[in-house]
């Protein structure tokens, strides 16, 4: 397989914490990785949603997600793809339906995990670095909590994923990294970074995934008072990178939406309205 958005959505669940003197036998290191979900379905399970046909050969995209062109009930827009992160997860199912006067994207989990995702290739981060989107939440995750492995689900996330020069990683991640690799024949990103909605940290919090220095996550809303209405949110994504991992982006290799209910086994509803990108603020 390729250098695509599969390999990428592969960190969402890293389970790894590896150093350079302690490192699990292969067995008990699968089996670790089969329980977090970091192995991605090499192929789309049967009955799993399917995503528009691309666009013609030559046709140039722009980055974003244009969901208010759709039609609800129908295909959802080109070149997005939903993606189970593991086989044996059931996927959150993303849907085009009507709300607000407009066409919007459903998401619906049910103890499940999958992310909407397109690639990166056509996104330029240094002259449009600012993203503005549109989200509602029907209600909070009870039992939902960032910062524990166990409870790491959020009813919205705004995903991306970069690319980036692994040799500046510390030995354990890099060890880590590889080991990834070779247990699941394919490459993690170098970094990811999350908007998410949470009912347990205040907005503004960067919160590290208790898995891997490799994600970190930005709280951009949450709390009773936000659920049930559409929120507004804009961010510059390369000064949050900066200011989570302390360096510069590369460029992104793919970004998403993904709405999660996996580890606590509970459900959740969100609804996301049109993804732009433009200069900054």
């Amino acid at each position: 397989m390729t250098a695509t958005i599969e390999q990428a959505i592969m960190t969402f669940h890293l389970a790894l914490t590896h150093s350079a003197r302690s490192v699990a036998p292969r067995a008990h290191v699968l089996a670790a990785l089969l329980a977090c979900g970091l192995l991605l379905a090499h192929a789309t399970p049967a009955g799993a949603q399917a995503s528009a046909a691309p666009a013609q050969a030559g046709a140039p995209t722009a980055p974003g997600a244009a969901f208010s062109a759709g039609t609800p009930g129908g295909p959802l827009p080109a070149g997005w793809k939903n993606l189970p992160v593991a086989r044996g997860k059931a996927s959150t199912h993303y849907s085009l339906v009507t709300d607000d006067h407009a066409t919007v994207l459903e998401a619906d989990a049910s103890a499940s995990a999958s992310a909407l995702m397109h690639k990166g290739n056509n996104l330029n981060l240094e002259a449009t670095p600012q993203v503005s989107w549109r989200w509602k939440v029907e209600h909070p995750i009870d039992e939902a909590d960032n910062s524990v492995a166990a409870k790491e689900d959020a009813p919205a996330r705004l995903v991306f994923m970069f690319d980036g020069d692994t040799d500046k990683l510390s030995l354990g991640e890099r060890t880590a990294m590889k080991l990834a690799k070779t247990l699941a024949g394919e490459e993690l990103p170098y970094a990811t970074l999350m908007y998410i909605w949470s009912n347990t940290a205040p907005v503004g919090t960067v919160v590290d995934n208790p898995h891997t220095s490799r994600v970190k996550m930005i709280v951009v809303s949450g709390g009773p008072d936000a659920t049930g209405k559409w929120l507004t949110l804009s961010r510059n994504v390369e000064q949050d990178f900066e200011h989570a991992f302390k360096e510069k982006p590369d460029k992104v290799t793919a970004y998403g939406l993904l709405t999660d209910t996996d580890n606590t086994g509970g459900s959740a509803r969100a609804w996301y309205g049109d993804i732009r990108f433009g200069a900054a603020k």
